[in-house]
Parts: structure tokens; sequence; C-alpha cells
């Protein structure tokens, strides 16, 4: 049963209202234990990278896990050299507990963590955190898994990893690809609705964090990162792996009886503020099973209609093969059109010959019960024969729909086609504006203040007028290449203070 059973859903997702300019935009923790050597090289090079590429106001908190040799020096020494950087001390280890500590105290509207080796590019943490301020996103993951991610590690790594993420698809039906990666940032919003449901205080905390957001509907986005494992890591891999597995066995049984109020971190479906009326929005699963049935019902009656009608020209196994076949090739057409949604001719070839192949086991199924019933009777009655038929068509239609779902008409979230750079010389191309607006929202009384800016070091601007121009266009009226040219950012690791 619910502990909770109060409404407390979360407002529609807005455009980061950021408060004063004193307060930081973003606050990365870097939970450390017995990090001497690595933390100043570490900080110093995360802190480079956001004073060059960071447009907004940050902080590094430094999150010590109790460590027993000079790291809360190292810490305290870099807090007092580097204003954007602070130390935090706790007296028991956990990373789960760190980041939970930091990040239920912080004032940041954005927060992130990232491991203290740096194993990821640096040039993924704006994108991490980009879909946070715009309001896209509630959570947002670095993938080592992603299509586009390069990934440096061994193959006892890359195993476990793989069949950890496996284990989450299969029990907790996770459909985000890296549940570990340390690179990862959520809304204080969300936060504040969602730590306290995140009962583990190790390494699961990841994993349980982003299991009970998916639940509750939150999104995740997910970044393609660049990542070099660290050959110094003191993760102990056997010890995680177990503590991991009964975590979940842990959250499993407690989506199973239904205890976790996850509607307390809910969001209404849609954030125009004409979606927000609409109620019992229905989710992908409990559609795509309706859908299933559905067409698995007429299916049955069409393959039974078959096979009585094979029946009569030819053997049991003759008359059920042709049955199937025929009846898998029309399923396999109905569920790619009403059940997962697949339109047009793209695939179809290909979605048909993996359905053959569900077909091959479905086959399997009901003449190894067909032989298994000639076995045990020499000449069983036509009605016996329609019955252990049905009983096998039920455990093969499951079988059915999970391989439909996972590997023939998967969600493939990764191949939408990315939207262009820029917009295109033409009436319609969107216009812009160079001084921020001040919206008012009806939750919040007042006018959101604008993101607070970091200083720049170029001079000032004036933002008392605002001047209009759509994308591609010059302030003197001239059309130019809307593309902004990027050169690469890497950020160096020299400095003086670094003995190593």
């Amino acid at each position: 049963m619910r502990t909770d059973t109060s409404p407390g859903t979360l407002p529609a997702r807005e455009h980061l209202p950021a408060g004063d300019a004193g307060t930081p935009v973003l606050d990365v923790v870097i939970p450390v234990y017995n990090e001497e050597k690595d933390l100043q090289p570490c900080v110093l090079r995360l802190h480079e990278h956001l004073k060059r590429t960071f447009p907004y106001a940050f902080r590094i908190t430094i999150a010590d896990n109790a460590s027993i040799d000079t790291t809360p020096q190292v810490a305290a020494r870099l807090e007092s050299e580097i204003p954007e950087v602070t130390s935090f001390r706790l007296e028991q280890k956990g990373r789960g507990r760190a980041l939970r500590t930091v990040w239920s105290a912080s004032d940041a509207p954005i927060l992130a963590y990232m491991d203290v080796d740096l194993s990821t590019d640096l040039n993924a943490l704006l994108p991490l955190v980009a879909p946070l301020i715009s309001g896209h996103s509630d959570l947002a993951i670095g993938s080592r898994l992603a299509r586009s991610s390069r990934v440096v590690r061994g193959a006892k790594r890359e195993f476990i990893s793989r069949t950890y993420n496996l284990i989450l698809r299969g029990s907790l039906q996770a459909r985000f690809s890296d549940a570990q990666c340390g690179f990862k940032a959520i809304r204080r919003d969300v936060a504040q609705a969602l730590l306290p449901l995140v009962e583990d205080t190790g390494w699961f905390f990841d994993t349980e964090m982003l299991v009970l957001a998916e639940r509750a509907g939150l999104r995740i986005h997910e970044v393609p990162v660049d990542w070099v494992d660290d050959p110094n890591s003191t993760v102990h891999i056997v010890k995680t792996a177990t503590e991991d597995l009964k975590g979940v066995w842990r959250v499993g049984k407690a989506l199973a009886s239904g205890s976790l109020p996850l509607d307390r971190v809910t969001r209404p479906f849609g954030d125009d503020p004409r979606d927000r009326d609409i109620q019992d929005v229905p989710k992908g699963l409990a559609r795509q099973l309706v859908g299933f049935c559905v067409v698995g019902g007429l299916s049955t009656l069409f393959y039974l209609v078959l096979y009585s009608l094979f029946r009569q020209f030819g053997g049991s196994q003759v008359a059920n093969a042709l049955a199937l076949l025929v009846s898998a090739v029309a399923n396999t057409a109905a569920n790619r059109r009403l059940t997962f949604g697949v339109r047009g001719r793209g695939g179809a070839v290909r979605h048909q010959a993996q359905g053959l192949v569900v077909f091959a086991i479905g086959l399997a199924l009901t003449s190894g019960s067909l032989a298994a019933l000639n076995a045990a009777s020499s000449d069983p009655a036509h009605s016996t024969e329609l019955a252990v038929l049905v009983a096998a068509n039920l455990a093969a239609t499951v079988l059915r729909f999970l391989l439909f779902r996972a590997w023939v008409f998967p969600d493939r979230e990764d191949s939408a086609e990315e939207p262009p750079l820029a917009a295109l010389d033409s009436p319609s191309s969107p216009t812009y504006a160079t001084a921020p607006q001040s919206p008012q929202h009806p939750q919040y009384p007042g006018s959101y203040a604008p993101l607070p800016q970091r200083p720049s070091q170029q001079g000032t601007y004036d933002t008392a007028s605002t001047t209009q121009f759509r994308a591609g266009e010059a302030a003197d009226g001239t059309w130019r290449d809307a593309t902004m040219q990027l050169q690469p950012v890497r950020p160096h690791d020299t400095d003086p203070r670094n003995s190593r």
C-alpha cells in the first residue's frame, strides 16, 4: 500500500527561473575519499574549463567522505584560493550520502556531480545541463553505451557495465542506457521531491534515483560521452556488484508492492498551458499491452480457423506450421502498425524477417506441445489438440511481446533526426531578442530574473535596448552563414601548484 497518497505533483517545467545574480546556476559536486593526489588537478582543470566555456555563474563543491589522508587539507586550500570552490566534510562514507547531503543544502537550481578522476570529457558538461536550464528535461546523464560515445576501457569493465544495464532493463524495465556513469545532473526542484524517496547511500544511489524518476514519468536526457577508464580506480567491483543486486531486489519489490509515493514527483502532461488539463495520458507500455492483446486475440482466432482448415488436408504438424506462418505474417504487420505505431514501408521487410524468427520460436513451442501430446496419446481428440495449442500459444504470446518490444520494434530515440543548427533564410525564421524577457507565472508571483551571467572580461554590454533579428541576419541587415564555428576545447592541467 502507498505510504502517502497526498497529491504532490510537480509544476510543469519552465525555463530556469534563476534568482539574484549572486546565486550560482550550476553546482558541480565532486565526492572524494582519500584523493589527496587527484583532487587538486581535478578541481583546477574543471574550474578552468567552466571559466572559459560556461556562460553562467557556477560553484564547485568538494564533498569529502570521511577521508583519512590529507584530502581535507587540499580541499581547504583550494577553497581559500578559488572563490568558486567550496568544501564540505562528512564523517561517514558513501557517495550517495555525500550527494544527498550537498544537493539538499545547495541553493543552485542545477545540481551535478562528476567523479574526481574526470574520466568523462568535460566538453559534455554544457550539453548535460543545457536541457535542464531550458526546462526540457528533469535529469541528465552521461552515457558510455550510446552509439556515438567513444570509450576506452578494459573488456572486464565493459562486460560488467553492459551486464548490469541488461539486468536493470530486464528486472526494473529501465530504459536509460547507462546507470553508473559518474556524470549526472538534476534540477533542484526535482531533487527536493525525489531524494527523500531514495534510500541507498552508496554506489546504487544513482541507479535508484534514475529508476524512481523514470517510473514517475520524469524526463531523463542522455548525452553520449567520450570516456577513458581510470586504471587506478579504487572501486571494489565484487562488493559494489553485490550491493547493486541487493538494491535492484529492494527497489523492484517496492515498485511491485506500490509502497513508493511516486505521485509526489510526477509532472503534468506537456508544458503548454493548453495541455495541463489533460488527464490519464496512457503510458507507452500500457498502451502497447492493450494493443498487443487485441491483436493477439484476433490472431489466435485466425490461427485456429486456419489450423482447422489445413488439418482437413494434412497432419497436425503441417497444419500447425502453415497456420502459424500465415498468422505470424498478419500478426507482425498488425502489431507494427497498431501496437508499436510504426508507419510507412521503411524497415517493413526487416520487421517481417525478425517476426519470422519470433514465429520460429512459437513454432518450436507449439510443435513441441503437439509432439508431447502425441507421445502421451496415440489418437488424441481434436478438442484436446486445440486445448494444448491454446496453452502453448499463450506461452508463445508472452515471449512474442517481449521480443517485439525489445528487439523487433525497440524505442529508437537516439536515431531521431537532429534539428537544424540554424534557421533558414526565410520569412518564417524565428526572431530572437538580445534582451531577456520577464514572463509571469501563476505559481510564482513576480517576474523571473535572468540567469546570472559571469562577468565579462571584455567590457560590459548595454541591455537597455532590445534589438531583434533573425538567425543568420547580421546587425547591418546582411545575411551570412548562421552556423557558429567552434574551436576544440582542451583544458590543460599545468599549474604551478600541481606537484605532479
